[in-house]
């Protein structure tokens, strides 16, 4: 049974930093591309950071500069620095497992970053 159980979500004031982090079970973590994506109220869910399997990381154009994605293949768990929050970055934060044409998600956490 797959799972990836998110954490580290929380209320923070603009220009504060959260760290999350995402733990997997039940797959060979260290071949799946590991993404974070978000979900805002009344908008749809977008890409936030990638790291593939070989070891690249993409970020959507709104953070950059701002999160950093990592990983640990020996802890099965993935990581996202966010620095800088803004309000325009509260959203439910959702971590993603990605192979071939088999895709799993956790269950958020939500972030809230107020003004």
């Amino acid at each position: 049974q797959v799972q990836l159980e998110e954490s580290g979500g929380g209320l923070v004031q603009a220009g504060g930093s959260l760290r999350l982090s995402c733990a997997a079970s039940g797959i060979l973590f260290r071949l799946y591309a590991m993404g974070w994506y978000r979900q805002a109220p009344g908008k749809q869910r977008e890409l936030v950071a990638l790291s593939t399997s070989g070891g690249s990381t993409n970020y959507a154009d709104s953070v950059k500069g701002r999160f950093t994605i990592s990983r640990d293949n020996a802890k099965n768990t993935v990581y996202l620095q966010m620095n800088s929050l803004q309000p325009e970055d509260t959203a439910v934060y959702y971590c993603s497992a990605n192979r071939a044409r088999s895709t799993y998600w956790g269950r958020g956490t939500p972030v809230t970053v107020s003004s």
